[in-house]
């Protein structure tokens, strides 16, 4: 759903890029509170790992394939305002260096991609959670559920954003039909793809899943033959089947593999947004991307004839590029929130 430059006219791609702005500034403060020693180098990992999958384009309809948009699956995993940035992260370097989603299109992608899909799925996510048992097996479904309203949530979006700035004279009615049927099929496959990443961490370690927090078990005690919960301080511990570098290690092997091998098995045709704005005439007056020049601009290297190599090569290289940059600002992010906690002005009156 990369939105191309000259879809948008400019003044909506500026207040879009002054909404982007002010929400990436909101989700710096509140990252800090969901930041920890633990979370910091999963929260890089999830953008090389959402940058990775959105790479696996699959078939959703005939002509039509679709891709991880990605904001379920790092506010379940990393928090919400980490979310919005591990998206942000993602569509940055995939604008700058990959030619994908314009440039001054920028502040809509994030608006639509990161903005739009971390909210509406947190969302979900927090009140299905609150109903249903209190089980790991819940946080699974309720991924899958946020996951797939995510995504037409976000075709709903892009075509508000488009009836107010679109360039193009098109029915607004046939836009938005078109999207979102094409983007609740793509929502499946989001919802797959989330609730199977989540269940596979939550399996191995749940301590280490956002969304998953406050559902250890308890203790509990007979007290006058009635059972009671020990109170919070002695909670049993969760059991630690694997390291955390253990869970790094694996996540990002598995990133470079489905970026530099798997993603040159995926689906070829046009995804969701580009299929409806080649029916529509949305795309008439598209504007060359100002990166289309990039040693890696269409996902492929410069220069390297083989196809499978040059793909796999710009795979790997963007999944080295952006969990760099994404573990880079969320460990500055952290290291902002130890030096806030330990300055004088933050100790208690008398310490």
């Amino acid at each position: 759903m990369h939105v191309p430059d000259g879809f948008i006219n400019a003044p909506v791609s500026a207040v879009a890029g002054v909404v982007a702005a002010g929400a990436i500034a909101v989700s710096l403060k509140g990252a800090r509170r969901e930041l920890d020693e633990r979370t910091a180098p999963l929260a890089g990992l999830v953008a090389a790992f959402i940058f990775a999958v959105q790479m696996l384009n699959f078939p959703v309809a005939a002509g039509t394939s679709g891709h991880l948009l990605g904001g379920a699956l790092a506010a379940i995993l990393v928090g919400p305002f980490t979310g919005v940035l591990c998206v942000s992260v993602v569509l940055l370097m995939q604008g700058i260096l990959f030619a994908d989603g314009g440039l001054t299109a920028l502040g809509v992608n994030i608006t639509d991609m990161a903005i739009t899909t971390t909210v509406v799925s947190y969302l979900v996510f927090r009140g299905l959670v609150k109903v249903l048992p209190r089980k790991r097996r819940s946080v699974t479904v309720a991924a899958f559920v946020s996951a797939l309203l995510s995504v037409p949530a976000a075709a709903v979006v892009f075509t508000l954003i488009y009836a107010i700035g679109g360039t193009t004279d098109v029915p607004i009615s046939k836009v938005a039909t078109a999207m979102v049927g094409v983007h609740i099929l793509i929502g499946i496959g989001e919802a797959a793809i989330t609730a199977l990443t989540v269940g596979a961490v939550i399996a191995v370690r749940p301590d280490l899943v956002y969304g998953a927090r406050g559902l250890q078990q308890r203790l509990k005690l007979r007290v006058r033959g009635e059972l009671v919960d020990v109170p919070e301080p002695v909670a049993v511990p969760v059991a630690v089947r694997t390291s955390r570098r253990k869970v790094w290690a694996v996540g990002l092997v598995t990133s470079l593999v489905l970026a530099g091998f798997v993603s040159f098995y995926a689906s070829a045709s046009p995804d969701g947004l580009e299929k409806v704005a080649k029916d529509q005439g949305i795309d008439k007056k598209a504007q060359k991307h100002a990166s289309d020049d990039s040693p890696l601009a269409g996902y492929g290297v410069k220069d390297v004839s083989d196809a499978r190599i040059s793909g796999g090569l710009a795979g790997v290289i963007g999944v080295g590029v952006t969990i760099v940059a994404g573990t880079g600002v969320f460990w500055a992010v952290r290291r902002r929130r130890s030096s806030e906690t330990s300055s004088p002005a933050s100790l208690p009156e008398g310490v």
